[in-house]
């Protein structure tokens, strides 16, 4: 028996949770399909999914096909929950990328497909809803071939589309197109394969191509596509023959070290932290102590409390779990998405798709609510790192990163329904980073005025190649002052870049540690230990922050913001209508290209303006507008300031607020 670890991924609403629900009922799991509109899908488990009708959550369920056990994993389409993709990625052994056969290539389409052809996963792709009216065939596989990949075969011919009588045939060895397809697009990517053919084409019979057609989609060079309808059943069954035959199942040595990857962590309805672990190699059993470690090297260890795979739909619990599966495993209570298990070493930095660029401030509308508001935040970041909670000492505000509004809306109704907490939330905003203009230096001596701590600390900060994030480096020898006291200086210099001169993260730059001392543990003759003697790792980390705050302000920090590449079609007659507005939002579009009655526009669009232009469109366009946008990197904020984001984040000056907790602390 085989395992195959499978992502189903697509744009909203394609259909990707309705094809979960047929191949489950295609396997004999379940025996009524469950719907997206009625809230009774097996995957769309939270009630809020249910009740909005979107899936939010990543979710795992698992069927035998034949001979392979699949382990589905439906994630999200919103591009607002796109951090639910992302942790999933590293866990596949192929994917399923659904498109709808009427709405066609979209924005999450190509963004997704681009992702999953960097990462050499294993795709294949499910035209559905051909039983749609608007559903189309030929000009959609054109379309897939232009703006996907023109890696791609049709594997069937769809006939009465548009109706509920639409339906699939798959091609056979008997379809010279076909063939013939199948030649062109192999051969391109095996030279070994063109020479067969060049010295006899007969040599390449129908068995071989497909041989080479696994092979090659094994590694993501080419990307069959099945057409058919998860609604009326209509080429499921070609599609499944494509998941068992097409993609590669899990590989890994079972009596290897143990090592995995943690993709998803949740709470039980008692709260216990349990984590969904893809092991890679080796076995972790029921009540052995099991070793995590995080991309930032946090590490931890704890026991293994209980084991659980998930099987023919359901959840059942095993004495351990082997290379290549999926499993949920408790007791692991300090666990985090993104850690590594046992022998594993976890990435750091890896990220897939853009970060988030909107930022809103979370209010209680109880003010008692406060605590349980923290606490709540506290348990969602859990289940997605992504919602960074940034807190303002300053003004007692919380603050968390979105990708949109609608993550926004799921937040407010996740914090009412399991926390308890009804919340408000500010306006959006977008979150900028913050980079050195230039090089600057300071020190601070030990016992020389107006430094009140028992530290020498000097800091150099100097710009670094874009994106390159923090590095921390030491001009100083080790052996100059404790271990101790060097790690109290690094991570502060980590944590104080969290706000810069303009209260923004400040990023790409190499921090350098020039200066170090200290006053050795000492004690009055016969005494103990005295505090106003010897150095302690407190006062390394108090100063610090005054050290490297005067360093940024002589280098001076740019802000940059977010900002998207855009894609505009839209009917050529309204192209002199949306100048002025594309102007007014401060994009910068490239020349207009025009084809027949259609133009095509791209360009650069500030992030904070992309849902705004998503509400002009249709107005301006006839409903006929189409806007495809990715994240693009960041840009210096440029323009009279009405019309430029908010640089400065925290209007109370940052070193004053330093000061004030100096001599708070120094007392």
């Amino acid at each position: 028996m085989h395992t195959l670890n499978l992502g189903i991924l697509a744009h909203v609403d394609a259909g990707k949770t309705s094809l979960t629900e047929r191949l489950l009922h295609t396997a004999g799991v379940i025996d009524t399909i469950g719907s997206v509109d009625h809230g009774s899908t097996r995957t769309d488990s939270l009630a809020l999914e249910r009740r909005r009708g979107i899936t939010i959550k990543s979710a795992v369920v698992s069927f035998t096909l034949g001979a392979t056990t699949v382990n589905l994993i439906d994630t999200p389409g919103h591009p607002d929950f796109i951090a639910e993709v992302e942790r999933v990625l590293g866990v596949l052994d192929g994917a399923v990328l659904v498109i709808s056969a009427v709405e066609g290539v979209q924005a999450q389409t190509r963004v997704l497909l681009r992702t999953l052809r960097r990462l050499r996963i294993p795709t294949v792709l499910f035209v559905n809803k051909t039983d749609r009216p608007g559903a189309r065939y030929g000009p959609l596989l054109e379309s897939i071939t232009e703006r996907l990949s023109p890696d791609i075969v049709a594997m069937g011919s769809a006939r009465n589309l548009g109706t509920r009588d639409a339906t699939s045939t798959p091609f056979t060895g008997a379809d010279p197109g076909f063939t013939g397809a199948l030649t062109d697009l192999l051969t391109r990517h095996d030279d070994e394969l063109l020479a067969a053919y060049v010295d006899d084409p007969a040599a390449l019979t129908h068995a071989r191509l497909l041989a080479a057609l696994a092979e090659q989609t094994g590694r993501c060079l080419v990307h069959p596509v099945f057409f058919g309808s998860a609604a009326t059943g209509a080429g499921i069954d070609a599609l499944v023959e494509g998941i068992t035959g097409l993609l590669p199942a899990a590989t890994g040595d079972a009596d290897a070290p143990a090592r995995g990857t943690v993709f998803k962590v949740d709470r039980t309805a008692g709260g216990e932290r349990t984590a969904y672990v893809r092991m890679v190699e080796g076995t972790v059993h029921a009540r052995e102590v099991l070793r995590f470690r995080s991309p930032d090297g946090r590490e931890g260890e704890g026991k293994v409390s209980a084991v659980s795979v998930f099987e023919d739909g359901g959840e059942v619990p095993v004495p351990g779990v082997g290379a290549g599966r999926i499993a949920r495993l408790k007791g692991l209570a300090d666990i985090r998405i993104g850690d590594s298990v046992g022998a594993a070493r976890a990435e750091a930095g890896r990220r897939h798709f853009a970060p988030p660029t909107l930022e809103t401030v979370v209010v209680p509308r109880r003010p008692e609510d406060r605590g349980a508001l923290h606490l709540a935040l506290g348990r969602l970041a859990e289940q997605d790192p992504l919602i960074a909670v940034r807190r303002d000492e300053l003004r007692r505000e919380v603050s968390l990163s979105l990708y949109g509004e609608v993550q926004k809306e799921v937040i407010q109704a996740t914090l009412a329904d399991e926390f308890g907490v009804d919340v408000t939330f500010r306006e959006t905003t977008t979150i900028c980073l913050e980079r050195p203009a230039g090089t600057g230096a300071a020190v601070e001596f030990i016992d020389t005025d107006p430094n009140p701590f028992l530290a020498t600390v000097g800091l150099r900060v100097d710009p670094a190649p874009y994106g390159s994030g923090v590095e921390f480096r030491r001009e100083v020898e080790l052996g100059s002052m404790p271990y101790s006291l060097m790690r109290a200086v690094e991570e502060t210099v980590h944590s104080t870049l969290r706000q810069g001169i303009h209260g923004w993260q400040v990023t790409d730059c190499v921090v350098t540690q020039t200066h170090s001392g200290y006053w050795p543990r000492q004690s009055h003759s016969h005494g103990t230990f005295d505090k106003s003697m010897s150095s302690t790792a407190g006062d390394f980390r108090n100063l610090t922050p005054l050290v490297l705050m005067d360093a940024l302000r002589r280098a001076g920090t740019q802000v940059y913001e977010p900002m998207h590449r855009f894609r505009l079609e839209l009917p050529a007659d309204a192209f002199g209508a949306l100048g002025p507005v594309l102007a007014r939002l401060r994009a910068v579009p490239g020349p207009p290209e025009t084809h027949g009655t259609l133009c095509t526009l791209e360009g650069e669009v500030p992030a904070a303006r992309v849902h705004q232009l998503q509400q002009l469109l249709p107005g301006l366009t006839r409903g006929e507008g189409v806007l495809e946008s990715a994240f693009d990197g960041h840009r210096p904020v440029t323009g009279p300031a009405p019309d430029r984001p908010r640089t400065d984040h925290d209007p109370l000056h940052r070193k004053e607020y330093l000061l004030r907790t100096v001599r708070r602390v120094a007392g």
